[in-house]
């Protein structure tokens, strides 16, 4: 073949691919998963207590393998370590035959004192990253920011420019007998995100983004209700995820045997619009049991 009938198939190959693209659009899968501390601490171990002990190398296994499996353009963690842990999962997928995620962000908590802190891998380039460790509230006699901040990262796809915020809102042990389960603090704390989001991507602009992550609440919660709607305004809408038998939890406390949903996306009307039919779920299987108390979640949106 000469190399001038070689360079026009070439350019007619490009452009129907560029058509095709056009055509069809882009299709992005966003997941979120929390991954059960990921860094070294005090824990039982094959029936025996260990100090300052990794997470174990078959739970590690086994959300390596889920990451595979899902396969993700964009996924949200949660409970990372310090950024060596990020590092050490980075590796451990981009070096094998695993998905390829040439972007990552690894966020550090806004409390000190706070060891699992927020992360996000990427197939796709950001095109700007906050890190929101200055919106605080009111507690009591005093002001709280969240521990973990909340971690906005905007994209463009096809065109379209959204955003994804990773949160891991307050966990339900308390420090206080005034707020048993911390529900007050965690209301507090969906409200001021809520207000923030509300300033920075109002409603009346049609506002594209995703709220993902741990909300340590059920669907019926204040704390969910925050984000949902705001004096009868529409802000987000949960993407119904589910199994693959239609069950929906997404944590399991293995202590008192209960079952919880407590992971979400929410996605604002025009990006709910972008949701693929059928493409919501939540991962089962022998991995999860393994990989972490929480099931990763995760749903498609065509641009």
């Amino acid at each position: 073949m000469d190399g001038v009938r070689f360079c026009i198939l070439l350019a007619r190959a490009f452009f129907s691919i560029a058509f095709s693209f056009a055509l069809f659009g882009e299709k992005v899968r966003v997941a979120s998963f929390n991954l059960q501390n990921y860094l070294i601490m005090d824990r039982v171990v094959d029936g025996k207590w260990r100090k300052n002990y990794p997470k174990p190398e078959k739970e590690k296994r086994a959300l390596r393998a889920i990451l595979k499996e899902v396969d993700a353009d964009v996924v949200a963690f949660q409970e990372i370590g310090e950024r060596p842990f990020l590092n050490e999962l980075w590796m451990d997928l981009n070096v094998t035959k695993g998905p390829v995620y040439p972007h990552a962000i690894w966020m550090p908590a806004g409390d000190p004192e706070e060891v699992r802190h927020l992360a996000l891998f990427s197939k796709i380039p950001f095109s700007s990253i906050k890190m929101l460790h200055d919106i605080d509230f009111p507690y009591f006699d005093g002001r709280q920011t969240p521990d973990r901040g909340v971690l906005e990262v905007t994209f463009n796809s096809n065109g379209t420019k959204w955003k994804l915020l990773n949160l891991h809102l307050k966990s339900k042990w308390t420090e206080r007998k005034d707020d048993p389960d911390a529900s007050i603090r965690r209301e507090r704390e969906a409200r001021a995100i809520r207000d923030y989001l509300r300033k920075s991507n109002p409603p009346e602009s049609n506002p594209q983004y995703l709220v993902v992550g741990d909300f340590n609440d059920h669907r019926n919660s204040s704390t969910l209700r925050r984000f949902l709607e705001v004096n009868d305004t529409p802000l987000t809408s949960m993407v119904p995820c589910e199994d693959s038998r239609g069950h929906r939890w997404t944590h399991h406390w293995a202590k008192a045997d209960s079952y919880s949903r407590f992971d979400y996306i929410l996605a604002t009307p025009p990006m709910l619009k972008k949701l693929v039919v059928d493409s919501a779920k939540i991962v089962d299987g022998p991995d999860s049991v393994l990989a972490s108390d929480h099931r990763m979640i995760y749903a498609d949106f065509q641009f």
